[in-house]
């Protein structure tokens, strides 16, 4: 199932690459589809898309205030997952979504989300001298707990990152390193290597053609 999932979000990150180039392009929508019945305000009935979008969720943030998906309603955000002790990859991720972040620092329609996947260690005061230490503002990225259950199951299912607690690896966590793009409806627009540079540039990129969508 994980090399699945790397594959697809591998996908994703190619496919992004490729279409870059494109004049007045507009992101693809990716997860599953379905093709519904509806009724048009006319009387008639047609066949519309369905994508997957992220569902309804509820954590605690740094400050020990309840967040769920109504504190992003009508913002895009970044999304990944980390713990504040990573030895390896989430500094990486942090100092780039920290660029991105300075960037769009005084934009109210982009918000940052950063899930701990270490329910053990990182409370709301722990995610709170990281975020300090990072120097982000807490209404701007907001860092998530939540019991191990419900944040590894929306990681996987929802998001399509790969994340296990392993205690034979350092850290004792295992997760992938992908900024997750998601637009104002839920629904995953684009996943980007969160240690990669060319990548991190490419998501530096989709970011105003998302904004941009919302405009027209």
């Amino acid at each position: 199932m994980n090399s699945i999932r790397i594959s697809l979000l591998s996908c994703v990150a190619a496919l992004l690459l490729l279409s870059s180039c494109k004049e007045n392009r507009k992101l693809p929508i990716y997860g599953q589809r379905e093709a519904v019945t509806v009724k048009h305000a006319d009387g008639t009935s047609g066949v519309d898309t369905v994508y997957q979008t992220i569902p309804a969720f509820s954590f605690l943030n740094q400050d020990s205030v309840p967040i769920n998906n109504e504190t992003f309603k009508n913002k895009i955000y970044i999304a990944d997952f980390f713990f504040t002790t990573c030895p390896s990859i989430c500094p990486i991720m942090h100092r780039n979504m920290k660029e991105i972040y300075n960037d769009y620092e005084s934009n109210p329609d982009v918000m940052f989300l950063s899930h701990t996947i270490d329910y053990k260690y990182d409370k709301p005061s722990v995610l709170k001298k990281y975020a300090e230490k990072l120097g982000v503002d807490g209404k701007k990225w907001e860092f998530a707990y939540g019991t191990k259950d419900v944040v590894y199951k929306l990681a996987e299912t929802s998001y399509l990152v790969a994340v296990n607690e392993d205690s034979a690896v350092k850290g004792g966590y295992v997760h992938q390193g992908w900024l997750v793009l998601v637009d104002k409806d839920r629904r995953i627009r684009g996943a980007y290597d969160g240690t990669n540079t060319e990548s991190v540039a490419q998501l530096k990129k989709d970011i105003p053609v998302l904004l941009a969508e919302y405009k027209k």
